[in-house]
């Protein structure tokens, strides 16, 4: 599967900056995955449950996200977070 650049950031600093296959959030419309060559778009994330998929799938890294923005671009993906805790 094709990656993408991620950055997660929180107010205490840089919690994720690298590549990765799948991203799956909790939007304010319901749960949402972005892939990689996603079209762009901007939305405000609600509090719940973050998972990121790595290294062809094989390592998934889990998180509490609560709340926050979602940016997708052309070349990178950022997650600005309130409060972000990896699980892992």
């Amino acid at each position: 599967m094709k990656s993408f650049k991620l950055q997660i950031a929180a107010p205490d600093g840089l919690r994720f900056d690298g590549d990765c296959e799948q991203i799956s959030v909790r939007g304010i419309g319901g749960d949402l995955a972005v892939l990689a060559d996603h079209i762009p778009f901007v939305t405000a994330l609600a509090p719940g449950d973050c998972r990121i998929y790595t290294e062809d799938g094989k390592k998934i890294r889990h998180a509490h996200c609560r709340g926050g923005m979602l940016m997708v671009s052309k070349d990178v993906v950022r997650l600005l977070s309130s409060d972000f805790e990896w699980n892992d």
